[in-house]
């Protein structure tokens, strides 16, 4: 009887012992078995808004200069890359058939000058044996006939026609030996501009044809050091950024695959209304201006190009991650659970937001589309985390604009669950 006694008495304290410890150990459980959270914090700075792109670098201008006239190329003076000035001789075609047609034209017109000078001695000759006939006749009428009057007056009238005649011939000698000078002038291939060839495409010795069409022989780009220009196909969603871009004059950056670590700065130039569709996607082309001091910029070079659409300066900004984070319905409280069984579509991603909207009228999805920046972050709370709303504003690559909502600098925001560490890790 007395051994029974003293089991229930340990019994009992066994039991009392335990009680006592449950709620330490399982509080202890739960503590242990909480996630380890990665957080990051709310910050101030700037937020720079970007579309990207990609473009060709061209010259800003390419004059093709060819030959009006044909033969075969005697003389080159210029290779590629080299810098000429405006009237520098390029190449010279051989001359000697121009020349030639100079020399026959010019004989030409000087036999024209001569008949001229044949015609007028005639002509005065006529003359004198006019007025000669009228003072015979006006001394005495029977010195002459009156046909005799009319032959020598007819003479002179037919040879002031002659004069005439000869002029016109003197005039078209004149324009064809012009012609013929010209065609010589045309011999000599000259630059137009100060620039730099970046293209030759004839080589001594080759024969041009321009009877039909005009060959072209060199290109030459002006002002290389100065200006290029960058040729980059943007959306049709973002062309409507690019334009308030270029009103408010907000830089361009880029860089090219020939300097991998330098950063390039332009602005928009252009935006042109030539669209192009392809596969149904519709893109414009946008014109950026860049320096080119040290002719790092060739043309055919692809770039990448970042436009600056908008920017913000020392405004709260939340980490994107902490955005795109949707944690398990069993970290959350009761009262947010609602949140991640889909009853609010704005935090839906956005591919699964452009599904949404097929269907929905123009006033819809205009109202959806604004209803996106309202959001929802997730701040931890004891052992469960609970959502904060946020309406978001400007956006670049790392952080959010925060317009409005119950959070401040230096906040703690749950981004995702830190890894278990490896046992004795």
């Amino acid at each position: 009887m007395q051994k029974l006694a003293i089991l229930l008495v340990m019994l009992l304290v066994l039991v009392g012992v335990s009680y006592a410890a449950y709620s330490p150990v399982s509080q202890w459980w739960q503590t242990r078995n909480v996630p380890k959270w990665r957080l990051a914090e709310v910050e101030e700075g700037n937020i720079v808004a970007v579309r990207n792109s990609t473009g060709e670098v061209k010259p800003v201008l390419q004059i093709s200069i060819g030959s009006f006239v044909s033969g075969p190329i005697d003389e080159l003076y210029v290779e590629f890359n080299d810098e000429v000035k405006k009237g520098q001789l390029l190449a010279r075609i051989d001359p000697r058939i121009y020349e030639a047609n100079a020399v026959r034209d010019l004989a030409t017109l000087l036999i024209r000058l001569a008949d001229i000078e044949r015609v007028k001695a005639q002509h005065q000759r006529a003359i004198n044996n006019e007025n000669r006939a009228m003072a015979l006749q006006a001394e005495d009428p029977a010195f002459i006939s009156q046909a005799q009057i009319d032959q020598v007056h007819f003479d002179r009238v037919a040879l002031e026609a002659e004069i005439q005649v000869a002029e016109a011939s003197v005039a078209q000698a004149s324009a064809s030996l012009d012609n013929s000078l010209l065609n010589l002038e045309y011999t000599e291939i000259v630059s137009p501009v100060d620039g730099v060839v970046i293209d030759r495409k004839i080589d001594p010795g080759q024969t041009l044809a321009a009877q039909f069409q005009t060959p072209e022989l060199f290109i030459v780009a002006p002002d290389l050091r100065k200006k290029m220009h960058v040729h980059a196909s943007v959306d049709e969603a973002d062309i409507g950024l690019i334009k308030r871009a270029q009103a408010s004059k907000l830089p361009v950056t880029f860089t090219v695959d020939a300097y991998p670590d330098e950063l390039f700065t332009g602005e928009i130039e252009e935006i042109r209304l030539s669209s192009t569709t392809t596969q149904n996607v519709v893109t414009y082309p946008v014109i950026v201006a860049a320096p080119n001091p040290d002719l790092k910029l060739l043309p055919g070079m692809t770039a990448s190009l970042s436009f600056e659409v908008d920017r913000r300066s020392k405004v709260p900004k939340i980490p994107n991650a902490a955005l795109r984070y949707f944690p398990d319905s069993h970290l959350v409280r009761e009262a947010d659970k609602a949140l991640l069984e889909g009853k609010l579509e704005e935090q839906a991603p956005a591919d699964a937001g452009e599904v949404q909207e097929i269907g929905l009228s123009a006033q819809e999805r205009a109202d959806a589309r604004q209803s996106r920046n309202t959001r929802h972050v997730w701040v931890a709370d004891g052992l469960k985390l609970r959502a904060v709303e946020v309406v978001t504003g400007l956006s670049d690559s790392r952080f959010t604009e925060l317009v409005s909502g119950e959070l401040k600098v230096g906040d703690k925001l749950v981004t995702g669950i830190e890894p278990p560490k490896a046992w004795g890790g």
